[in-house]
């Protein structure tokens, strides 16, 4: 089993003020990141805002992102999309420089069959060395990828994880009854981790970890460690902050989160938009009740 880690923040992509990719501020952030709870980064995800990214701007945050880590954690390149080639081609170039591993996302827009998927994943996952994390997430995508397709898909040696963000504990529930034992299942909602944990998840893969990674970090290792009361009292304590940074759509909260907090990320790229002065109040609030701000 390929051990990422337990905690992996989906890490956004740092704009400087005139739209352009900062490499310097993605470095500085991603050191940030795992000296305060991250055991990986997954780079270029949706969280970083891949659909708005060229290709060499993506090959470029790969780079800059393992200079920054080093061996220190764990990187995981967003290279999946809608189209099969292209994923294979930035799957293909993410491995020659050293990534760990990728993520790929359920194909959008395009809403293939349960077999399109399985046919996309394969295709991919076989033409790569590097392990492979499936990426399902229909609230973006509107192609559920179901269990009996990851099942089918954890056959394949290098396939190694889920990223499973469906929202349904029931459609988790049926995914761990029909993979294999060694088989990673990462929590994709930050407000399921604990639920997820309880069934038999690993870990999650983070936004709010941006702004909370230790304490995060803390209540998955409760878990792990037996001490449920501890993890149930986190997650009910971290429970607003979860739903804070989800008022509107992803990565717009957490931005504004980060640049509260002196980190300068930038604004979204369109056809993302900046929070509203009353949504930046809002997570302003947030983060004072928890003294991250």
């Amino acid at each position: 089993m390929k051990d990422f880690g337990r905690v992996l923040t989906a890490m956004v992509t740092p704009f400087d003020d005139e739209g352009k990719v900062d490499l310097a501020r993605a470095k500085a952030l991603a050191k940030h990141l795992v000296k305060n709870g991250s055991d990986g980064l997954v780079v270029t995800g949706t969280t970083g805002e891949s659909p708005t990214l060229t290709h060499e701007e993506k090959l470029q945050m790969y780079t800059a992102v393992k200079e920054a880590v080093g061996g220190k954690a764990s990187v995981i390149a967003g290279t999946g999309s809608n189209n099969t080639a292209s994923t294979l081609d930035l799957t293909r170039e993410a491995e020659k420089l050293g990534i760990d591993g990728v993520m790929l996302v359920a194909p959008y827009y395009n809403k293939p069959t349960q077999e399109g998927m399985y046919q996309h994943f394969r295709t991919v996952a076989e033409k790569t060395n590097l392990p492979v994390i499936l990426y399902n997430v229909p609230g973006r995508t509107s192609s559920n990828l179901l269990p009996s397709t990851v099942a089918r898909l954890a056959q394949i040696d290098n396939v190694v994880a889920v990223k499973e963000a469906s929202g349904s504990l029931d459609q988790v529930s049926e995914l761990m009854s029909q993979i294999p034992n060694d088989f990673i299942v990462y929590s994709g909602d930050d407000s399921l981790t604990l639920p997820m944990l309880a069934l038999g998840a690993y870990g999650i893969i983070s936004v709010v970890s941006h702004v909370a990674g230790r304490e995060i970090q803390e209540m998955v290792r409760a878990y792990v460690n037996g001490d449920t009361q501890k993890a149930r009292t986190m997650h009910l304590m971290l429970f607003p902050l979860f739903k804070t940074m989800f008022i509107t759509t992803n990565p717009v909260p957490v931005k504004a989160a980060l640049n509260l907090q002196g980190h300068q990320v930038g604004r979204p790229r369109l056809p993302l938009t900046e929070a509203t002065a009353a949504e930046i109040e809002t997570i302003s609030n947030a983060l004072r009740r928890f003294g991250l701000l």
